[in-house]
């Protein structure tokens, strides 16, 4: 799902009265409350495709950008992990370093310690001091501050994510992004605790994942990249299950072109949480509902 990202939910994220230089706090608790649709919640959440990017001297999947935008709003980071040739978890979205990195080639093809002297560029080009992170780095920075939507990419088992979720502690702020309901059985067999984040863009897509074994209370849908009938968020609010709009392409394209208060049309129509490459103007199109 392109997004993916990200998480959700009556997700009760609680801003804090704070200087720029603090973060916002996610809201304590955890577990499938944390995930889970609530028909009373705050403002729609805001799901930061790659963590970042499109802001100049922030690359997407880096820690720095993380930081920066958690420092602005309560946000859920959706972030791609792949593998290096010494099976290090590493942040990273394409198979090669050339577009992100200062470095060339195929990623699987470096060692981690190969990876050290290259340094994160934003997507306008720029190079910024900012290293490639890991896994491991990201979640545990992440406690505390913002949730995580994990792309796994086909080069990463599932195991290895669900090994470091319950390593560094995240496991109640962090679903496992999957593409098709066979990969979500998998992670539901693997941690039947963990949150999935599925695609679910009409009734015969949840029939599917239902008869897998995949609990509602485990699901997080992703409706797609254009707004869905409101029967389907009808439906998905009825079984609690919260649902993510991915904005990012045209649906970010329109509110630029119209206005950001469109976004407050989104999730005035059922979209729990926007999956946007324009984080910030999400935001603050829906902070004051």
């Amino acid at each position: 799902m392109i997004t993916k990202p990200a998480l959700f939910l009556g997700l009760a994220f609680g801003l804090i009265t704070c200087s720029p230089k603090t973060y916002t706090k996610i809201s304590t608790g955890g577990g499938p409350d944390f995930f889970s649709y609530k028909a009373q919640h705050g403002p729609a959440k805001i799901s930061a495709h790659r963590g970042g990017g499109d802001l100049k001297g922030y690359p997407e999947n880096c820690i720095e950008s993380f930081a920066y935008l958690a420092k602005q709003m309560p946000v859920i980071i959706e972030c791609d992990i792949d593998l290096t040739k010494d099976s290090v978890l590493v942040m990273m979205h394409d198979a090669t370093l050339d577009r992100t990195t200062t470095g060339t080639g195929k990623l699987i093809d470096k060692t981690y310690a190969e990876l050290a002297p290259f340094r994160l560029e934003d997507n306008m080009g720029n190079v910024t001091p900012y290293k490639i992170p890991t896994l491991e780095q990201v979640l545990n920075w992440g406690k505390g501050k913002v949730a995580f939507t994990l792309d796994v990419k086909r080069n990463v088992s599932f195991e290895k994510v669900v090994n470091m979720v319950r390593k560094t502690g995240m496991g109640d702020y962090a679903a496992i992004i999957t593409y098709n309901a066979q990969d979500a059985a998998k992670i539901n067999k693997l941690d039947p605790n963990l949150m999935i984040s599925v695609t679910i863009r009409n009734r015969a897509e949840y029939d599917r994942l239902h008869d897998l074994g995949i609990p509602d209370n485990r699901m997080v849908a992703f409706v797609g990249v254009k707004e869905p009938d409101a029967e389907l968020y009808q439906f998905l609010h009825q079984k609690g299950i919260a649902c993510i709009l991915g904005t990012l392409g045209n649906l970010d394209k329109q509110a630029a072109a119209k206005g950001d208060q469109v976004y407050k049309q989104f999730a005035k129509n059922g979209a729990d949480i926007m999956s946007t490459d324009r984080p910030l103007e999400v935001w603050n199109a829906v902070k004051q509902r």
